[in-house]
Parts: structure tokens; sequence; C-alpha cells
């Protein structure tokens, strides 16, 4: 009988968030890793990547890191498996295709990629603090879910797991 794997939650959000996304990164990264899920991010030691780490190390989780880098310099201190790519901004594909579910937490260029490219690729998606013309916009393209707060955004990749 062959072993499933557990589910890699990749939460995607800029490098410069303001304090509150800042803190409801944390808050994601620490109840995902409590419901047993892998933590993927950007890896970076900046922002809602560094964020999401730390919450998801609070709580023991397993996190890996999706680097821009030809090098693991940058990585956060609370990534325990960087994946070092060279590619830049061509990762995010990378970030995307690796995730079974794409959580958006605060929006940037980058962040807006990564929705674009997950829902390209028919990967469910969460949209969480990313501002309400963001959900509008988003929503219009693809099935966006939209998450108020931290436990919706866990409830909603949860059922989203569960219906696959």
């Amino acid at each position: 009988m062959a072993r499933m794997r557990t589910p890699i939650i990749g939460v995607m959000g800029p490098s410069a968030p303001s304090d509150e996304v800042r803190e409801l990164a944390r808050q994601l990264g620490s109840a995902l890793a409590a419901a047993g899920f892998v933590v993927l991010s950007g890896g970076r030691a900046s922002g809602v990547m560094e964020a999401v780490s730390k919450g998801a190390k609070s709580e023991g989780g397993l996190v890996i890191g999706i680097l821009p880098d030809d090098h693991a310099g940058g990585a956060s201190e609370y990534v325990d498996i960087p994946i070092v790519t060279g590619m830049g901004s061509a990762r995010n594909n990378i970030n995307v295709l690796s995730s079974d579910v794409v959580i958006a937490c605060g929006m940037g260029p980058g962040t807006a990629s990564e929705i674009a490219l997950a829902m390209k690729a028919g990967k469910p998606v969460i949209l969480l603090a990313v501002g309400e013309d963001n959900e509008h916009f988003f929503s219009k393209l693809g099935r966006a879910l939209i998450a108020q707060d931290v436990h919706e955004a866990l409830r909603l990749a949860m059922t989203r797991l569960s219906t696959r």
C-alpha cells in the first residue's frame, strides 16, 4: 500500500508587507504547521516568506524555501530545505507547481504573478489580506477563494485538499 505524502501549502506574499500582513503570515505558518502541512514559500529572510517560515517553525513544521538566487545565502533561518534555483522570478512557477494549495497573504507584483500561475495550473488559490480590488480581479479570472482570517484560510485549504 502506497504511503500518502504530506500536502504542501505554498504561501506567497510580498517581501515588504505591512506589519499586519507580516503578523497574519506568521499566524498562518503556525496554523498550517500545527495542522500537519508542509509549508513552502520563496524562502528568503524577508517579508511574508520570513514570517510564514517563522510561524511554521514555532509549531515544529517542515519549511521549504524556493530561492531565486544561485546560492542559499539569503535564505531565512527558519527554512529547513532551501532549494537553490538561480532562476530569479522564474522560480515563481516552481513555487506554484510544487504546492498542493496556494495561499496569497498580502499583495505585490511577485505575488500577483504566483496567483496567476497557480490559476493557470489549476491549483486551488486562497486570498488573504490582498485587498478588495485584488480580490475582485482574481475572483473574476478564476476560482480564487477569499479568506477573511487565518482560520478561514486553513479551513478552505483543508476543504480544497479533501475534494482533489
